[in-house]
């Protein structure tokens, strides 16, 4: 049975689903019905940081251009540019034994690209979660949906996993920025 979290809930993946190795984390939105004259394209995007909250090196910024982590752990299934059928719009696989040991938190955003010239945000995109699911066997772990009206965000920090005590563990986040990509650059100190 999978856990629903809601802004700021915390679960044990060890607990959850004893001798975990592989997951899948799946991020899923819909462009509401409003009309800005452009197509939407939101990106996920993971930043591997270390205890000081900035990535270990430019290389552990995965995004659709840097699929795949340093160490091989993370894989980033791909860019789904219009978000449109059902299920998770991109997907990211992570072998949770392979991560670096250096590796504090794996931090998962999405963005909207080009959001300023199209005059887009999340207040306009609905059902937006993560979810997290057991790659053998394919079962849900935990979920978090965003409620919230993110009505001038460009940006979303969506929930990170980090590690406590040698286990794994999921934090929905759910915190909203106006600056985009560059933003969450800037903060997790990847040179851009």
């Amino acid at each position: 049975m999978s856990v629903s979290l809601s802004k700021g809930g915390r679960v044990s993946l060890s607990k959850e689903a004893p001798g975990l190795k592989n997951i899948i984390v799946g991020l899923g939105w819909d462009a509401n019905a409003t009309d800005t004259g452009a197509e939407f394209d939101l990106d996920a995007s993971v930043f591997l940081v270390g205890t000081d909250g900035k990535v270990l090196t430019d290389s552990h910024f995965i995004f659709y251009n840097n699929a795949t982590s340093p160490c091989g752990a993370i894989v980033h299934q791909g860019d789904n540019r219009t978000g449109e059928g059902d299920g998770d719009d991109e997907v990211i696989e992570i072998d949770l034994d392979k991560v670096d040991a250096a590796v504090d938190k794996i931090i998962f955003t999405v963005t909207i690209d080009e959001a300023e010239s199209r005059n887009q945000n999340f207040g306009q995109v609905n059902n937006a979660l993560i979810r997290i699911l057991n790659k053998d066997g394919g079962s849900v772990i935990t979920q978090y949906e965003l409620d919230e009206d993110y009505s001038s965000e460009t940006a979303i920090n969506f929930g990170e996993l980090y590690r406590k005590n040698g286990s794994w563990n999921f934090k929905a986040v759910g915190a909203g920025f106006n600056d985009g990509l560059a933003g969450f650059c800037k903060t997790y100190g990847v040179s851009v």
